[in-house]
């Protein structure tokens, strides 16, 4: 009798778990390609999660994703995969828990990229880009002021209506309570992923991301770092990126297209050695990773090439977590094979230094920008006065702020408008880039 009546209420409290069971943060779009689009929510509880999703202005035709149980050690994170969607088409979306759905205050929408190859221009593309984003919580936080603050700034992103958001690293903070343990870690990506400000830029944008220290372990982390396996596991839990690695190695390396613009987005943290290293060179993104880059661009037909990182590789201080400062054998090997090579229209987006600035050099004729965006929510370093020569007249600011990149102009003649905006939405430079 006892043993009937444990199974009875363990079936009621399950059920209860499942009646009660809601949306964690998200939803959020990942990558999105021309035949299917990766979306991902995050429940409070164990949960049979699906979405629902139709083309713009025709509801009575809906498709549905395959449903995805959440668990405990994947963080209640769920990977869902739209794949009956077309080219160049808006869709809006609703998620199901346990078959109802789970509302949210905002629209829910996604698109695909247009198949524009041979037929048109390419369209025009809008990419909001940052970093550093410090969510505040009582009890791990710093002692004293609060570090971070005014998530207003995730609001004012949104209402860009960018088609991408790239996150420049250090997007979480771990902390020395999360540094050596998966459930520290998984702690803090939930709670930074849950801040309301945070929620429909989320659901309306491509989320695609890239990590820097410190939400790779504890400050200025390395290789050396033994948990790195956890957290590359938990990066992947709670991201939608295209792929994580390239060539059999490990790490966050990964690519992404959209219309002729493409992003090479590389892992700063994976194979870098410690920056105090003196018996050998020290490794900043290792030779593999920076050959592979290199070959990568020479194989890329994109009118502008993004390459992602989250320290900065042009700025010659040596200083800090500068590339000049880690690695200048490798910064100088680099930046030589890309002008070997000629490749032109290589922009590097960086992040880290909390104060923005955008840098260009000239080798062999070949111009090398890089866009430094930092911070979104983090506190600033002030660094006006730091003797980075490369740094173009005017880009510098020292409050918190985020990126927007607008690609326009015909197939022959594109054009890139870089802005800064401030945590009210508010432009604060701009700069052109033929």
């Amino acid at each position: 009798m006892q043993k009937y009546l444990y199974f009875f209420l363990l079936f009621i409290s399950s059920s209860l778990i499942a009646q009660n069971v809601a949306i964690q943060s998200g939803p959020m779009v990942g990558y999105s390609e021309m035949k299917e689009v990766m979306l991902w929510v995050q429940t409070t509880n164990i949960a049979d999660v699906s979405i629902e999703y139709w083309e713009k202005g025709s509801p009575k035709t809906v498709f549905a994703t395959e449903k995805v149980h959440t668990e405990k050690s994947k963080a209640f994170a769920a990977h869902l995969v739209a794949d009956a969607v077309e080219p160049g088409k808006n869709y809006e979306y609703r998620v199901l828990i346990n078959g109802k759905e789970a509302k949210r205050a905002y629209p829910l929408t996604f698109k695909t990229p247009t198949l524009w190859q041979y037929r048109t221009d390419p369209p025009t593309l809008k990419i909001a880009v940052g970093s550093c984003a410090y969510i505040n919580e009582e009890g791990t936080d710093r002692p004293g002021k609060p570090y971070g603050g005014d998530y207003q700034i995730f609001d004012a992103i949104y209402k860009q209506k960018p088609d991408v958001m790239m996150w420049l690293g250090d997007n979480v903070y771990l902390r020395e309570t999360d540094w050596y343990s998966r459930t520290g870690m998984i702690h803090r990506y939930t709670h930074s992923r849950s801040i309301p400000e945070m929620q429909p830029l989320l659901g309306n944008s491509i989320n695609l991301a890239i990590w820097d220290d410190h939400d790779y372990g504890p400050n200025d982390s390395d290789r050396s770092y033994a948990r790195k396996e956890d957290v590359l596991e938990i990066f992947k839990d709670f991201w939608a990126n295209p792929s994580y690695g390239v060539n059999g190695q490990g790490g966050t390396i990964s690519f992404y297209e959209w219309n002729d613009v493409q992003f090479f987005m590389l892992d700063d943290r994976w194979f870098r050695s410690p920056n105090e290293l003196k018996t050998a060179d020290r490794d900043f993104l290792g030779k593999a990773q920076a050959d592979w880059l290199i070959e990568a661009l020479v194989s890329s037909k994109a009118a502008f090439k993004f390459v992602c990182v989250g320290g900065q590789v042009l700025n010659p201080l040596q200083k800090y977590e500068t590339m000049a400062n880690v690695a200048p054998k490798e910064r100088e090997y680099l930046l030589n094979r890309i002008a070997d090579e000629g490749l032109k229209n290589v922009i590097f987006l960086t992040g880290d230094r909390h104060h923005s600035e955008l840098s260009m050099t000239e080798i062999k004729g070949i111009k090398i920008y890089d866009w430094t965006v930092s911070p979104l929510t983090s506190g600033t370093h002030a660094a006006s006065d730091e003797a980075n020569t490369l740094r173009v007249e005017g880009s510098y600011i020292g409050d918190k702020n985020f990126g927007v990149i607008e690609v326009t102009g015909t197939k022959k003649e594109r054009k890139l408008n870089l802005k800064l905006l401030g945590n009210d939405g508010k432009e604060l430079w701009k700069y052109d880039i033929q």
